[in-house]
């Protein structure tokens, strides 16, 4: 390919008119000087049409002036006194050689760990003394990025221990910050494996000192939390420059979470994604592997040095942040995203309402001084509100809050301005957050008496997410029920006890009452906001859901079964098995309306889901009902996707062969949630305001009946019954305490009523059963391995002709 050749990638545009480097012999292929490597490279390299060379490395070299205060130098200037790495072209061998690499790259199939391994340090050898040069070539930097992924951690190591002397270039360059970036991902992990001492020190290939000739002599390299210190520390030097570059911002937020332990990526929330959607396509579309697979979701262990460290870097970089250059980060498309991570980041260590902290300089004091009248202020503020990119701002502003700010920001910029705001197609969102992060009981039925007026608007005019906000407020704070409940009435339009037995109705197709009577039933669409609302109605404690319950029950069944069949009404029926605060005796009410009807739900995409809720609350009986029911439908289920998946998590090939073993691994698997229930003290509310002791008890009870029906439950759960008495003592004296000292706000703080095993006597009493219980099982399971034995040996014995009538017995059970 010539060297004139423009092409696109994700990084951008290559070759044609851009400024090229004067190391190359007219032919586009490399010159001598450039192969020699990148030490001499990077200072003849980076001469351009512009005349401007770069200076050599060094410790105490600054590439640019950065003026703090935003008030010698733009933005613009000192983007011109900056200069990305450049190293020369790539040798077209070298090139050529990770090309073909990279197929195996893409879809490895080594037979063995040893291969891999070989394979690996092979490439690495190839590119010895080239490694930074690749970085800056668009082609050679997308290959290093999947070599990263199958390189040992050593490995990683010492490439990251070769950008130390041009970390500040390389972070600003198109293509090599992709490759730091994946770099610095990596190692999120191998922390934790080093922490661990899990981390691998050297790879398998023999490394030669050049000036000894020494094979044994290895170059000492530095851990990864030097690494990643170390590049806080150069990077905090020059931060408020890399937060306006389109290159180097990304890296800046991998740094800090990384340094945090926080979740890289969170999939439930498409904002927080560190790749844009054109890198992560573009990359799954060349490697043929999911982005996903790759994300760090989970919250990590980091080093102890850690949090000091980012205490400090972000205090140290606040301070030196100017007022000016502070505001306009918030509405910059490329440094808000890093501005609102050191916010809510800084926000974990400190107070963050202090006079000059980033906070208060982003909202010109009004976190310190709120009282104090400032126009100007007020029309920054006003204007972020309706900004694409400052909401995002105001949004993890309202998050992190104190009750005073929220209160200041919500007096000034919002009240008497709610229904403007609520339906301006940006400040509907920070609306949505401001009523989401709600701090007390006062502010939320403030927010609820103001809103409430123009339910009706907002729930038929696309605004529902508004309402819903206000919802998981209510279920968060456990207050302002009857208000809300109260709210939707009047702006669905319902006033007689007859018109709110539809109230489910309305919430899930958000349509108002009048509409709904003259409407036909069968072409109401389901809404996504309507779904989700009821949901979070459903998580409504006490009394406080009766409503949407009733109105449930009041529902013909054919009218249930169509919801189940819907993508947005199946996960209504969900919601209802899966609330802790849906009363259990609601819960076995609704399965047994579905008696009958299993076998139509376990073949359908959506209502295949309801059933396997249902099964995750169901005692052993009504299970055994269900796949009765399963049993003279099988032929149609194992023709069905979805039944054969359903059959599969009922254990139907067990229960058709061995009916009473399935029903002792069922009430095995009963006990245990039971058990562990108590051990962790989880509370499940009811109808009444009791915990947990009504529906446990229920529980119980059904799991009593399941046991008599079979002869050989008193001696085989002995252990478990000791387990049950032990751990009863103590869920009651939680339960009693509770309901003693009559404190909703407690109970509604702890999501389960807690054991406290420190000091409890009857632990050691509960560990040593459990103990006994797992000998017990031990030798138990002996036995039955023996006895399995001797009936395999007998049934051996056995004629054909006995045989065949075994399978026509058998045949006919099926049919």
């Amino acid at each position: 390919m010539g060297a004139e050749t423009k092409r696109k990638t994700r990084r951008g545009k290559r070759g044609g008119d851009a400024k090229r480097p004067n190391d190359t012999d007219g032919t586009g292929v490399a010159t001598q000087d450039t192969q020699q490597g990148q030490s001499n490279a990077a200072s003849t390299s980076a001469e351009g049409a512009t005349g401007y060379v770069a200076p050599p490395m060094s410790s105490g070299d600054s590439l640019f002036f950065l003026d703090t205060n935003a008030q010698a130098d733009s933005m613009e200037e000192q983007m011109e006194k900056v200069s990305p790495a450049s190293y020369g072209l790539v040798n077209p061998d070298l090139q050529k050689y990770l090309k073909s690499c990279e197929g195996m790259l893409d879809e490895p199939k080594f037979e063995t760990a040893e291969d891999r391994d070989i394979f690996v340090n092979n490439v690495y050898s190839e590119m010895k003394n080239f490694e930074l040069q690749l970085t800056t070539d668009h082609e050679c930097s997308r290959i290093l990025e999947k070599l990263f992924h199958i390189s040992s951690d050593y490995q990683i190591r010492r490439f990251a221990a070769l950008t130390r002397e041009d970390t500040i270039r390389l972070v600003v360059h198109r293509f090599s910050s992709h490759a730091l970036q994946t770099m610095l991902l990596l190692s999120a992990g191998a922390l934790e494996r080093e922490l661990r001492g899990e981390s691998s020190d050297f790879d398998g290939s023999v490394e030669v000192d050049e000036s000894s000739g020494n094979q044994a002599v290895r170059t000492v390299l530095p851990t990864f939390e030097e690494l990643v210190l170390g590049l806080a520390e150069t990077l905090s030097t020059r931060w408020s420059y890399l937060m306006s570059n389109e290159y180097a911002s990304h890296i800046l937020r991998v740094l800090l979470l990384v340094m945090a332990g926080k979740p890289i990526e969170d999939q439930s929330n498409p904002q927080s994604a560190i790749k844009s959607k054109r890198s992560t396509k573009y990359m799954e579309d060349k490697s043929n592997v999911s982005m996903s697979q790759r994300s760090l979701t989970v919250s990590r262990e980091v080093p102890a040095s850690f949090g000091p460290a980012l205490e400090r870097l972000l205090n140290t970089v606040g301070d030196a942040m100017g007022d000016v250059v502070a505001r306009n980060f918030t509405n910059n498309a490329v440094g808000s995203p890093v501005l609102q991570l050191m916010v809510e980041l800084q926000a974990g260590f400190i107070k963050t309402e202090y006079p000059g902290s980033i906070l208060d300089k982003t909202l010109m004091n009004l976190a310190s001084a709120g009282t104090t009248e400032n126009p100007r202020r007020d029309s920054f503020i006003t204007i972020m509100l309706g900004d694409v990119v400052g909401s995002h701002f105001l949004q993890v502003v309202a998050k992190i809050a104190s009750p005073q700010l929220l209160q200041a920001i919500y007096d000034r910029y919002m009240r008497g301005s709610l229904k403007t705001l609520s339906f301006h197609p940006i400040s509907n969102f920070v609306v949505q957050s401001v009523f989401a992060n709600a701090k007390n009981e006062r502010q939320l039925k403030a927010m609820i008496s103001e809103v409430a007026p123009i339910f009706s608007d907002l729930l038929f005019k696309n605004r529902a997410g508004v309402v819903r906000a206000l919802i998981d407020s209510c279920v968060r704070l456990e207050c302002g029920y009857i208000d809300l409940i109260n709210a939707l009435y009047n702006g669905l339009g319902v006033k007689s006890p007859e018109e709110r037995m539809e109230l489910i109705n309305l919430l899930a197709f958000l349509i108002p009452y009048r509409n709904f009577v003259s409407a036909e039933y069968s072409q109401l669409p389901f809404k996504v906001q309507g779904s989700l609302i009821i949901q979070s109605i459903l998580q409504f404690p006490g009394d406080a859901q009766t409503p949407i319950m009733d109105s449930f029950f009041s529902q013909d069944i054919d009218r249930v079964i169509s919801w189940c069949k819907d993508p947005s009404g199946s996960r209504i029926i969900e919601a209802i098995f899966k609330s802790p605060n849906v009363p259990f005796k609601s819960k076995q009410r609704v399965m047994e309306r579905f008696s009958g009807r299993y076998t139509d739900l376990a073949m359908n995409k959506y209502s295949s889901h309801t059933v396997d809720a249902c099964w995750g609350i169901a005692d052993v009986e009504f299970k055994e009902t269900v796949i009765l029911e399963m049993v003279k439908n099988a032929n149609l289920l194992q023709d069905n996707h979805f039944g054969r998946i359903v059959l599969r998590n009922c254990a139907f090939e067990q229960y058709k062969r061995r009916a009473e073993e399935w029903r002792e691994r069922e009430r095995g698997l009963e006990r245990k949630k039971h058990m562990f229930k108590d051990i962790l003290g989880s509370k499940i509310v009811t109808s009444d305001v009791k915990p947990a002791t009504t529906i446990s008890g229920a529980q119980k009870s059904a799991m009593e009946d399941g046991s008599k029906a079979s002869k050989k439950k008193t001696s085989k759960s002995s252990g478990a019954d000791e387990i049950d008495s032990l751990f009863k003592k103590s869920h009651i004296r939680a339960s009693s305490n509770d309901l003693k000292n009559n404190q909703p706000e407690q109970a509604s703080n702890d999501i389960s009523v807690a054991i406290d095993a420190k000091g409890d006597k009857n632990l050691e009493a509960v560990m040593s059963a459990i103990s006994g219980t797992k000998r017990k099982s031990k030798s138990k399971s002996k036995s039955d391995k023996k006895d399995k034995e001797d009936k395999e040996e007998s049934k051996s014995k056995k004629s054909k002709k006995s045989k065949e009538e075994d399978r026509k017995k058998r045949r006919v059970f099926v049919g």
